[in-house]
């Protein structure tokens, strides 16, 4: 094959094969999470804000973005809905009166438990055929 360093073709590209990996996962969370009515980026705003709260943390919108690796427009909207929802709630900063912080509901603690046991359930079976120990660590290390 002319024009790439992959001789075998895509199939050898580590960049292709993690898109294809990525895809498959996702498609996996997205079928555990429908019958909780999230999507994906719902899913990670709320557990986040969960896991943020539970740390005894209220983050502002902004910081919550910056936890979940999501961007800032797209976050505000997302929180949105989870809000209309009723699964978390967005109040004035005392701090900074152009920040919104973020409050998971009695309702949204519970939902994120429930949804981060399915994916949890869901990444111990994708993952089964590597060592989780060291995927996590080479993942970190890619992110760093």
């Amino acid at each position: 094959m002319t024009g790439t360093r992959f001789a075998g073709g895509p199939a050898e590209s580590p960049g292709f094969l993690l898109w294809h990996v990525t895809l498959r996962w996702q498609r996996a969370v997205t079928a555990a999470l429908a019958p909780l009515d999230l999507t994906h980026v719902q899913f990670v705003l709320l557990a986040c804000a969960w896991w943020l709260a539970e740390e005894g943390k209220t983050p502002t919108q902004v910081e919550l973005a910056g936890q979940a690796g999501t961007d800032i427009k797209m976050t505000s909207q997302v929180l949105k809905t989870l809000e209309n929802k009723g699964l978390l709630e967005r109040r004035p900063s005392t701090t900074d009166t152009r920040a919104k912080t973020v409050h998971p509901t009695h309702a949204g603690r519970a939902l994120a438990r429930r949804a981060v046991a399915e994916v949890e359930s869901v990444d111990a079976e994708f993952f089964t055929p590597v060592n989780s120990t060291t995927l996590t660590r080479t993942l970190t290390r890619l992110i760093d």
